[in-house]
């Protein structure tokens, strides 16, 4: 991509509301910032599209101002809509481009040209006091609809409650926007599960709204009850290069096939997660919390791929672009207010 600032609009651009995100490029001029006013003018800043080929934000957005169409917004809202070149192709990044969510102010990248037009959005929203920011996003695998915070704030847990009472808390990977803008204000990023649902898009609908709404975000801290915080301690990926699959065919990864259906469950130490096609194959373990590396997770003995200890797995998915691009998922453990494990 080029290394050009964003367009910011002032209005709706006419055909937005209602064009899908395979279109965009022919609305859009490219990534897109609209500063649209409200009653109160602290706004409330959204992001969309960050991933291509996760379009729940932008529909959700766009059902929220259709319903907004005839009344004036409770509060001003920024929207930051991002990779249309990559959502007319259906594609989470382009092939040389960098994740749009991985190049926020924190990145490991700070130079590449994405780095450089998202910090530019990010000064732009940092001028206007943010009142709370969205991340919106899908994911590949099977997974319940959850919010995740990088600090374990007041106000950051009741703005993830908005949006579900599960709450991730994380701290890697780097360069994403809600790290970023929790520098600023509450900051969330939302999972709404596949690409293309539709309760997914109704329900981030339904979070946009309720911020764009609230007065105020509450100071004092959620009864544990209401909440059920999760942090991630490793995040697991598999080896550039190496070969993976689910329907044991010959690969250095054999996965079971219903892999995906474990997210979210608590499982125990011996738990499978598959077999070795090659023998020396092993996960990669990166830390999730921004400490030191991981735990070993993972037992390997007899060619098997068992867990070495009890976890919560999250996003494991059987989308090979997501697992080369990404990972293949993130491991969790259930913590307390304080951030302690319980």
């Amino acid at each position: 991509m080029s290394d050009e600032i964003c367009a910011v609009f002032d209005h709706i651009p006419q055909g937005f509301l209602d064009c899908p995100a395979s279109r965009l490029a022919d609305v859009l001029p490219g990534p897109t910032l609209l500063d649209l006013p409200g009653r109160d003018p602290r706004p409330l800043f959204v992001s969309a599209l960050l991933h291509g080929n996760e379009d729940s934000g932008l529909v959700a957005a766009q059902e929220a101002l259709r319903r907004w169409s005839s009344r004036e917004l409770p509060r001003a809202l920024l929207l930051f809509i991002g990779n249309v070149r990559a959502a007319a192709q259906n594609l989470r990044t382009l092939p040389g481009q960098h994740d749009f969510n991985r190049v926020w102010p924190g990145t490991a990248t700070p130079d590449a040209p994405e780095a450089r037009m998202v910090r530019w959005v990010y000064d732009y929203v940092a001028r206007r006091r943010p009142f709370a920011s969205l991340d919106i996003h899908n994911n590949t695998g099977l997974n319940p609809h959850y919010a995740c915070v990088t600090r374990l704030e007041p106000q950051f847990v009741g703005l993830a409650q908005l949006f579900s009472r599960i709450v991730v808390n994380f701290e890697r990977p780097l360069g994403v926007q809600a790290r970023a803008l929790a520098n600023l204000c509450p900051a969330i990023t939302v999972e709404c599960g596949k690409a293309g649902s539709v309760p997914g898009s109704v329900h981030a609908a339904q979070l946009i709204e309720a911020a764009l709404s609230i007065a105020d975000l509450p100071d004092h801290p959620s009864a544990p009850r209401d909440v059920d915080l999760l942090r991630t301690f490793a995040i697991v990926k598999t080896p550039p290069g190496s070969s993976f699959s689910f329907d044991g065919s010959p690969a250095d990864f054999q996965f079971r096939s219903d892999i995906d259906r474990l997210n979210f469950s608590d499982l125990p130490a011996g738990e499978r997660f598959g077999t070795l096609g090659a023998a020396g194959a092993r996960l990669e373990l990166a830390p999730g919390d921004g400490g030191h590396a991981p735990n070993e997770y993972f037992d390997y003995s007899g060619g098997e791929i068992k867990l070495r200890q009890g976890a919560t797995p999250a996003m494991l998915t059987q989308d090979p672009n997501a697992i080369r691009l990404d990972c293949l998922c993130y491991l969790m453990h259930r913590i307390g207010m304080d951030g302690r494990r319980v």
